[in-house]
């Protein structure tokens, strides 16, 4: 036995990346496998990191996140939740990846479970195995009109080595968005239990149907209880390569944050930091208008996918994915590959994202309606061959 972890050694890309790496270098494949749009990061973001680089932000900085971008989201959350943050409790380490990383590092011990809420993004259940902890599994309740999560399954799956619930909400990859009723019962939960919650609400921005932002734990969370909520700048202000993001956690930890922090990745990049306060103080009207792109083209996959018989498909109350159930004699996999192969069109299979789902399939539409219309076209026509 070397000394190589024979878990490391055994590590494969999710299913989004064995696809995407099918295609990845063709020009002529329709990209809706990841989560981002076609959108280019918006020009006052871009300008104000350009001005950081010129006037020299270049050196180490705190590692919980440069001053001026602390107090920019303690303005944000005063404007968007009406709720005045601790500043002890905001921490902006880099990307929201490492957000979920550092709230794992701080909650999961060897042999502790993590219930997941299912369908996921399937990096969340990496992180838990890689630190030694197991993943629950809790699948969302499939229509008859909407995605909705029984919480007597969360109860279910509650045993004494529990030690967290992680939710995404708006939801990668079904778009369920949870109610503040929803969330209250979860938290009351969780208080009576002694288990903490992960609230990834990196979408929170995109939610359809209702006002933005979505529902949030940040207004419910008292500032010393064990929930910690996870967001960023990437899908909300077309930043998917900036890895920026930030976290909402216990006061008690704003210490140790800082170390955490600076053990994982010494900071966030100095002059990107400057380009996120950007985008939370000038970047609504951005926000909004991403929104409703992403609205219209929601309603044009309605029209073109959401009628075909071979196809279940709810519609999403948020983010900007499509999950359907494909009604085929072929799983979401052989659908992916078929579909890149015959019809250029590239897509996730839906056993990624967790037990239970290997049916789905995940489409973004988030690119634009021209590519859009298209892409769902060669599905339909993919489909009709079947």
């Amino acid at each position: 036995m070397g000394p190589i972890r024979q878990f490391v050694l055994d590590l494969q890309p999710s299913g989004i990346g064995q696809i995407a790496r099918e295609g990845l270098d063709d020009p002529e494949v329709i990209p809706l496998w990841f989560g981002e749009s076609d959108l280019n990061s918006p020009s006052f973001v871009n300008e104000a990191a350009k001005q950081a680089l010129d006037d020299g932000k270049t050196f180490y900085n705190w590692t919980r996140g440069h001053l001026p971008i602390r107090e920019g989201l303690l303005r944000y959350h005063q404007k968007h939740y009406g709720i005045e943050l601790d500043e002890d409790r905001v921490s902006v380490p880099g990307s929201t990846m490492l957000t979920v990383m550092i709230t794992c590092q701080c909650l999961v011990e060897p042999g502790d479970e993590v219930i997941l809420v299912s369908p996921y993004w399937p990096n969340i259940r990496t992180v838990v195995e890689v630190l030694g902890g197991r993943t629950v599994d809790v699948r969302l309740q499939e229509g008859p009109k909407r995605w909705w999560l029984d919480l007597d399954d969360v109860k279910r799956a509650i045993t004494p080595k529990t030690k967290a619930v992680y939710v995404n909400t708006p939801s990668n990859p079904t778009g369920w968005v949870m109610s503040r009723e929803e969330q209250v019962a979860l938290l009351m939960l969780c208080r009576e239990r002694g288990i903490a919650i992960i609230s990834d609400e990196v979408y929170h921005r995109n939610v359809f149907d209702r006002p933005s932002p979505a529902p949030s734990f940040v207004t419910l969370a008292e500032p010393e209880e064990p929930v910690f909520i996870l967001n960023g700048w990437s899908k909300g202000w077309a930043m998917t390569g900036w890895r920026l993001g930030w976290m909402v956690h216990p006061k008690q930890l704003a210490v140790p944050m800082a170390v955490l922090s600076e053990v994982n990745n010494t900071g966030a990049t100095a002059f990107v930091q400057y380009g996120g306060l950007a985008a939370l103080d000038q970047g609504d009207a951005f926000a909004d208008e991403f929104v409703a792109r992403c609205g219209r083209n929601r309603a044009m996959a309605q029209e073109i996918l959401g009628s075909h018989p071979k196809l279940d498909l709810l519609i999403p109350e948020g983010a900007f994915y499509l999950f359907p159930r494909i009604k085929a004699p072929m799983n979401g996999l052989e659908f992916a590959r078929r579909l890149l192969r015959e019809e250029k069109v590239g897509a996730a299979p839906g056993y990624t994202f967790g037990e239970g789902n290997e049916q789905h399939l995940r489409i973004c539409f988030a690119l634009s309606s021209t590519r859009l219309e298209t892409a769902f076209m060669r599905i339909r026509r993919l489909l009709d061959r079947i």
